[in-house]
């Protein structure tokens, strides 16, 4: 019996374990945010991930329709587009100091982006944080 299944495994090969994993439904380009319906699941070779893991995130690069989902595939969005205004607030001690400015580079929460003052035309570099203001000089 033994036997009989390694020759079996020797004519045959390896074969590849199929699991649960999801598939875009349709061509999702990059930047996208993914929703309810352009993710399903099916069986298949790639990674077990769960709705929740990709429902909101956004789309790293194009997932074409009937390809796994792979987690390096997804990302938070981004919440700070490039050319946007936002909020630059400075804080030291008890001090909070707020201007405005125009984002250099598209940003997720927690990212260093460069944005330009627009009072006195200065490029600062600071940290985005999830209500999409820019924090500088922390």
């Amino acid at each position: 019996m033994i036997r009989a299944l390694i020759l079996s495994l020797l004519i045959t090969g390896p074969q590849a374990a199929l699991a649960d994993v999801l598939f875009a439904t349709r061509t999702i380009r990059a930047a996208e945010v993914i929703d309810i319906g352009d993710v399903q699941r099916g069986q298949g070779d790639g990674p077990a991930l769960r709705l929740e893991d990709v429902i909101g995130m956004e789309a790293q690069v194009t997932l074409y329709a009937g390809q796994p989902v792979h987690p390096s595939d997804v990302a938070v969005p981004a919440v700070i587009e490039r050319n946007a205004p936002v909020i630059l607030r400075f804080r030291q001690g008890a001090l909070t100091i707020m201007a405005e400015g125009r984002a250099l580079a598209r940003a997720r929460p927690g990212d260093i982006i460069s944005v330009m003052n627009l009072q006195s035309r200065a490029t600062v570099r600071g940290r985005v944080h999830p209500d999409g203001t820019v924090e500088v000089g922390s």
